[in-house]
């Protein structure tokens, strides 16, 4: 059995343009031979399917969202299924949730990591391919997307709930594939957290992990016979500007399930000089890619450059906190004499991000550890 994953599809500008003409061999032409030899093909749609009235939620960072001719492209690429689980789907509040569900069904896309309530967003996609079956579990890192018990949404990262997932996968499909999406924005490696996360996940019974979120590509390790992925990179995403190098390289995975699990890399530049995706050699990315996958491999080596990482954004971390903490200050706003800021609507929505998702809260955390050291020295 072989399944091909691809990270994130968020047609924009220059895509969706050539998308609304039916322009879709321009901008996908090259993958679908790819996608066509996969027996099953799974692609994250990193934004939902909007018409013009649907209201946007109140987030930080971009609402984004496409037409019908979005996932129309995928099907005609020759992707059989989409993970819903990333922090956009929800940017259009229940109205975009359920459009997307409906068009992915008209188009005849599977969806899975996505619903209606927060049951249905958390259920396990079992797909039968030839006469084995294929588990599909897709969650996504704390954001603005999540469902609830009564909204629609993304499936939750929930270590805890994923584990008897993949349990409970794992006593009815042949193979249990695991898609997060979470990460650290820009940065291409993984937090020790993430791989203690998604080694967990290979230990209780997943066979492969894939990771995307990061708007550019990570390495990858072997992990008891199991590949774990820690960043595809954007699939095919145009932000309209020019962006870093990383932006615009990524690589999709072809996996191999069999007694013995294999994989093939396909590497890419998407949305670079033209609207499209335009296959590479390996060669381009390998060095950079043995590079990546030597740091993850040591412990100690990946410690240190996630701290070195959150140390450069320690400036930012205390922006986000911006505490006024002196007694003379406390006192007038007791007092009413002085507004209780920062404590504004903008201020929250910030602090709840900050807060709730784990990469972001992770910069928090080092940053908190940094000024208690810095306290204890004083």
């Amino acid at each position: 059995m072989k399944v091909l994953v691809a990270g994130d599809f968020c047609p924009l500008n220059r895509v969706a343009i050539a998308l609304e003409k039916g322009l879709a061999d321009g901008v996908l032409g090259k993958v679908k031979p790819i996608a066509d030899a996969a027996d099953y093909a799974i692609v994250n749609l990193e934004c939902p399917i909007t018409y013009g009235s649907e209201k946007r939620i109140r987030k930080c960072g971009p609402n984004l969202h496409c037409t019908e001719a979005g996932v129309s492209a995928l099907r005609w690429a020759g992707f059989d299924c989409v993970t819903l689980a990333n922090n956009h789907f929800r940017d259009f509040g229940d109205e975009g949730v359920n459009k997307t569900l409906g068009a992915c069904t008209k188009t005849g896309l599977d969806t899975v990591g996505g619903g209606k309530e927060l049951q249905e967003a958390g259920q396990t996609l079992f797909k039968n391919i030839g006469n084995k079956t294929l588990a599909v579990i897709n969650c996504c890192e704390h954001e603005f997307s999540l469902a609830t018990e009564h909204t629609g949404g993304s499936n939750p990262l929930a270590p805890l709930k994923q584990f008897y997932a993949i349990r409970e996968a794992r006593t009815r499909a042949d193979y249990v594939l695991v898609v997060v999406h979470g990460g650290h924005e820009h940065y291409q490696l993984p937090s020790t957290r993430m791989q203690d996360t998604y080694r967990f996940f290979i230990d209780a019974g997943a066979d492969a992990l894939l990771n995307h979120h990061q708007h550019c590509y990570s390495g990858y390790e072997v992990y008891q016979g199991k590949p774990i992925f820690y960043g595809l990179g954007n699939f095919c995403f145009d932000e309209g500007m020019k962006m870093n190098k990383t932006w615009y390289e990524g690589y999709m995975v072809t996996i191999a399930f069999d007694r013995q699990i294999t994989f093939e890399l396909h590497p890419y530049l998407q949305c670079k000089d033209d609207a499209t995706v335009e296959l590479v050699s390996l060669n381009d990315i390998e060095s950079e890619l043995s590079s990546l996958n030597e740091i993850i491999a040591d412990r100690e080596k990946l410690v240190q450059c996630v701290r070195d990482y959150y140390q450069s954004s320690l400036h930012n971390s205390n922006l986000t906190l911006e505490p006024i903490t002196n007694r003379y200050v406390r006192a007038l706003q007791h007092r009413h004499l002085l507004p209780k800021f920062p404590f504004n609507r903008k201020y929250i929505v910030r602090l709840y991000n900050f807060l709730f998702c784990e990469a972001h809260r992770d910069k928090i955390n080092f940053f908190l550890e940094t000024e208690y050291e810095k306290c204890n020295k004083s």
